[in-house]
């Protein structure tokens, strides 16, 4: 049971039944809503709002304080200049529709919806068993030419890398929440780096001709599910503008949000191998993706 300042029950009801999640900590009630992003916390007058202001989850578009009687001008205006929003009971009815809207049970019909049972199958084409390594694109003349490193040693190596599909939800310009996208996540298993690939980038095959050597996975796929999700919500992290009118002047505030938790569905991994040519000498050793041609870092 969460506790309650006074007067506020019914407020708290309807937050829990609009899909907030409720939380009591120092001494007050704190509402979030991962959906669109949205906080409310219920306070006394007593509590500031620089002192409130630390109780926002960090990726909060819309920020709420709800006090249980009229804070005053002064506090009005600090909150104001933090981008906060000030409500007491004089002035909660008329924004109560606002704060309980949009209606959480029809955003999650919404992303149901764009599941099917074949949805987080890997977006290769002629997947066939035994197709687990990505075609090369970039052969060993153009390596030379992008190493620029005189007189290498050149090894083609295939990397393995846990391979994910995923759905997401970014948060919209205006801070809602926006379109379902559909990627592919992947984590190489050597160096722990997550990144997104491009759709139609990559194709699979089952061998590559070219002399090679192949490496083991550094890691258990259990550990690439954190990675994956971590460059998910940083890939699709979007800047939201937030304006209010105080007292006639119109404050913008921009944030950047990632996509909650909750708008994310990681599909099960797959281990596939990525070609990179090795260019090792005297002056160090470069590390080239065959398929993007791009330098590992």
């Amino acid at each position: 049971m969460v506790p309650l300042i006074p007067r506020s029950s019914t407020l708290v009801r309807l937050l829990e039944a609009a899909g907030y999640r409720l939380e009591a900590r120092a001494g007050v009630t704190i509402a979030v809503r991962s959906r669109d992003h949205r906080s409310v916390v219920i306070a006394p007058t007593a509590r500031p709002p620089a002192e409130i202001e630390r109780l926002f989850p960090v990726d909060s578009v819309r920020r709420t304080i709800v006090y249980d009687d009229d804070p005053g001008p002064n506090t009005r205006g600090l909150a104001a200049d933090h981008g906060i929003e000030v409500l007491d009971p004089t002035t909660l009815g008329p924004a109560l529709g606002e704060m309980l809207l949009p209606s959480p049970s029809d955003a999650d019909a919404a992303l149901d919806a764009s599941e099917d049972p074949g949805f987080f199958d890997l977006p290769f084409p002629m997947v066939r068993p035994g197709d687990r390594t990505i075609r090369p694109r970039i052969g060993r003349a153009e390596a030379e030419a992008l190493s620029g490193i005189d007189h290498p040693r050149y090894t083609l190596r295939l990397v393995p890398y846990y391979v994910a599909a995923y759905h997401v939800r970014p948060a919209s310009v205006d801070g809602g929440r926006g379109a379902v996208l559909h990627r592919v996540v992947a984590v190489n298993a050597a160096n722990r780096r997550a990144e997104v690939w491009e759709e139609g980038e990559r194709e699979l095959v089952g061998e590559v001709p070219e002399p090679h050597q192949r490496l083991s996975p550094q890691f258990a796929e259990s550990v690439a599910t954190p990675l994956a999700i971590e460059a998910i919500r940083r890939e699709h992290t979007v800047r939201v503008d937030h304006s209010e009118q105080h007292g006639g002047a119109l404050v913008i505030e921009t944030r950047r949000v990632p996509p909650s938790a909750d708008d994310v569905r990681l599909g099960p991994f797959v281990l596939l191998y990525v070609p990179h040519w090795y260019a090792e000498g005297a002056e160090g050793r470069v590390v080239i993706d065959a398929v993007t041609g791009r330098r590992d870092p």
